[in-house]
């Protein structure tokens, strides 16, 4: 079994990443689980507790009961939540993570720069959503680290879509099954462009099960191949 990093190393920081409906919490929270004590899960923005400050923030982005957090001014909202990420990082930096060989982050930098660059761009159709994705994480870039490693969980966003309207309680409206499909499809072109950092998982056809148990034989073997350079 992979053991927790050296005294001072900073643990690995994969991130979990999908559309909506794809699987990408259960997973998150199921591969932590089987990773032990060595891992620390940081839960998505939007499960915060009401009485933390992101999770007050949150509450305001969603007032108006829209399920991607818009609320007209989508400039705002995407500084607002890159604010939230980076005080994430930044509150684990003080943070004592003795004995924590890798964090696992349900959504982060890469969520905030594709959703937001297809939020933004629906409004100017003659702007590319990949460019302001690009753009998006270079200024994310200047405050804290990305992820070390990205696992992106993909799936058919018209089966996803219908998962997430479940979870909510209500239909989705064309425009927003067109979102999902737009995000999908800026995810996958992220991963095609930095091969490097990002690792697909078609989670299409897998149990709940079977999709954690993949995330968390990813994560043991980055963390395996991390101990034998750090040897």
């Amino acid at each position: 079994m992979t053991s927790a990093l050296a005294p001072g190393a900073m643990p690995l920081w994969v991130s979990i990443e999908g559309i909506n409906g794809v699987g990408k919490t259960n997973a998150a929270r199921s591969a932590a689980a089987m990773l032990g004590a060595r891992c620390l899960l940081l839960d998505e923005l939007t499960d915060q507790s009401g009485d933390t400050l992101p999770g007050q923030v949150i509450a305001a982005l969603s007032e108006q009961g829209d399920p991607f957090l818009r609320t007209g001014y989508p400039v705002v909202e995407t500084l607002a939540l890159l604010a939230l990420q980076v005080r994430k990082a930044e509150r684990l930096a003080g943070r004592d993570l003795a004995g924590v060989g890798v964090i696992i982050e349900d959504r982060g930098v890469d969520s905030i720069a594709v959703y937001q660059a297809a939020i933004l761009c629906s409004q100017t159709p003659e702007t590319s959503p990949e460019a302001v994705a690009r753009h998006v994480l270079s200024s994310a870039r200047r405050w804290r680290h990305l992820p070390d490693a990205t696992i992106l969980l993909t799936g058919n966003p018209a089966v996803c879509a219908r998962r997430f309207a479940d979870r909510i309680g209500r239909p989705l409206a064309p425009a927003d099954r067109r979102l999902i499909e737009q995000i999908d499809a800026l995810y996958r072109k992220a991963a095609t462009g930095d091969p490097g950092r990002y690792t697909l998982v078609d989670a299409a056809g897998m149990s709940p099960d079977e999709t954690a148990g993949a995330v968390r034989e990813i994560v043991t073997t980055m963390l395996d191949r991390q101990a034998a350079r750090a040897s």
